[in-house]
């Protein structure tokens, strides 16, 4: 089936990436929101990328002029209903995305694909919340979606052949790097990256460095391009934290589990990057390493 529209349900921190890039790549894209602001909130962001990638001789004014009016935003369902493929990227909460696919299934025609950019929760249970589990796959993205490189194609157990290789043939449209991952949780990526940034956590409360020299430490050491306690502000503390629940609930291992820091800057609201604070102020000019211990 060739894809020429593709829907998008949520415009936040993963799905406004998702709806630019597949624009760029020439789709027609509808983004849905559940409210006018963060939709309005999305949208700029998107405005913003393209305006910047034209001040860097990136983009020909005219293409990015094109590429913003292939984008239809909307609060409504109905608007996804000729969409090829819909990708969801709402909150990481099995019930919400449990209820909305409900409420798709009943839409979208009986032909599209349906896709979820997960990072941790099953896509199989996701699936049997429709009429189309064959056609039901997940697409995961990285955040920044319109800079990272990688897509994980995943395959649930009645994910058909057909609705992989729509998969594997839109991560290449996109110019992605695609690797094909089993519907464990946390696919490759996560399953591997999450426990190492929990245990960098503990690694800091049990005094093995400073927030700033663990980090130091691995993008000197190893050559990461953030340390582990930055990554963990970057990706949000509260999703880290909603992950490891997910993963120490489907694996029972200990190495999933949120070490104490974690929780307490969670629970008070100190989020990483996008609250301000984490194990960084971000309130200056440049990021500030702090002491979560206070």
């Amino acid at each position: 089936m060739e894809i020429a529209k593709v829907g998008v349900v949520g415009c936040g921190l993963m799905g406004h990436g998702i709806a630019q890039i597949c624009a760029q790549a020439g789709w027609e894209v509808v983004v849905r929101e559940l409210e006018q602001a963060p939709l309005d909130k999305g949208l700029a962001k998107i405005d913003k990328q393209l305006a910047r990638a034209v001040e860097r001789g990136k983009l020909a004014r005219e293409d990015a002029d094109a590429i913003r009016g292939r984008i239809e935003p909307t609060l409504e369902y109905s608007d996804l209903a000729d969409c090829d493929l819909v990708i969801e990227a709402i909150t990481e909460d099995l019930g919400a995305k449990l209820e909305m696919w409900r409420e798709l299934d009943g839409i979208v025609k009986q032909e599209a694909f349906f896709a979820t950019n997960t990072s941790s929760l099953a896509v199989a249970d996701q699936a049997e919340a429709t009429s189309r589990a064959e056609r039901f796959l997940g697409l995961h993205f990285f955040n920044p979606a319109q800079v990272m490189p990688l897509l994980e194609v995943v395959r649930a157990e009645e994910t058909g052949e057909q609705a992989a290789q729509v998969g594997f043939e839109l991560g290449e449209k996109l110019r992605k790097t695609t690797v094909a991952a089993r519907d464990n949780r946390g696919f490759v990526v996560n399953r591997l990256l999450v426990p190492y940034m929990l245990d960098a956590i503990r690694a800091y409360e049990q005094g093995v460095g400073s927030v700033e020299d663990i980090d130091t430490g691995m993008k000197a050491g190893a050559s990461h391009p953030m340390g582990p306690l930055e990554l963990a502000d970057f990706v949000g503390l509260d999703t880290l934290a909603s992950i490891a629940d997910v993963m120490v609930e489907a694996y029972e291992e200990d190495r999933f589990s949120q070490p104490e820091t974690l929780r307490k800057l969670v629970e008070a609201g100190q989020f990483g990057r996008k609250s301000g604070r984490g194990f960084y102020d971000y309130s200056g000019e440049k990021p500030v390493a702090v002491d979560p211990r206070g």
